[in-house]
């Protein structure tokens, strides 16, 4: 009698591992569990359509952080003028450095655009990566979530969001839940039928049912407030 054969999934049907990288690693598979862990938003999954999240490439933490910096409170075109007028000056591509932004003057920084604030945030960005608390690429994609969000608000400047923001569109790690984030909050509101913003806490613990993907989870909240009313 022949030994019986053990059934293989197809591919598209295996669910992934937590560590698998967005986008690739949100399968079909992926997408069924997590509505079903969750019809609303499942509901809302199905309305917003496909899971289309970019990843930007990231050449150095320090460098995407030092470009947080620059950007904190500004508009995008606004902020990309005066982080443009920072590299000039410091050096462009792989000559942005920790050790080119110290060597800078800082009335240098300040005529590029920088507030006093973002001046003294980039220099202790930068002497941070000297003593090793900014960690290389290949570092932080060795790091959990929690050791990155540890190490990097040790920065001045650099809060918890800030790191998540890296985290999800720089990194593509699949279970991140930003609970302060404005848009994540007021979709979350509107998707659930809320009649005020959820509290941190109250988003944070209704977020447990989409581990592993409360990063897909965040990105469909974001989509929903581009959905009509």
């Amino acid at each position: 009698m022949p030994a019986a054969t053990k059934r293989v999934l197809p591919a598209s049907d295996s669910l992934p591992s937590a560590e698998s990288l967005l986008p690739e690693g949100f399968t079909p598979a992926a997408r069924r569990a997590l509505a079903k862990a969750d019809p609303t938003l499942g509901a809302l999954m199905k309305r917003v359509g496909p899971f289309s999240m970019k990843v930007e490439a990231l050449q150095s933490p320090f460098a995407a952080l030092a470009r947080s910096i620059a950007y904190q409170q500004l508009t995008g075109k606004a902020a990309a003028t005066i982080f443009g007028r920072v590299c000039e000056r410091v050096g462009m591509g792989k000559r942005f450095t920790p050790e080119a932004v110290l060597a800078h003057p800082v009335e240098s920084l300040r005529e590029a655009g920088l507030s006093g604030a973002k001046t003294a945030a980039l220099r202790d960005l930068a002497a941070k990566a000297l003593e090793g608390e900014v960690p290389t690429l290949a570092r932080a994609r060795r790091m959990s979530d929690a050791e990155l969000v540890a190490h990097l608000t040790k920065v001045r400047g650099i809060g918890q969001w800030t790191v998540e923001m890296l985290l999800i569109f720089r990194l593509g790690r699949p279970d991140v839940l930003p609970v302060d984030d404005y848009g994540v909050r007021k979709g979350f509101m509107r998707t659930y039928g809320l009649s005020e913003l959820p509290r941190p806490k109250e988003l944070l613990a209704h977020g447990e049912r989409w581990r592993p993907w409360r990063t897909v989870a965040s990105w469909y909240l974001w989509r929903s407030l581009e959905l009509p009313e």
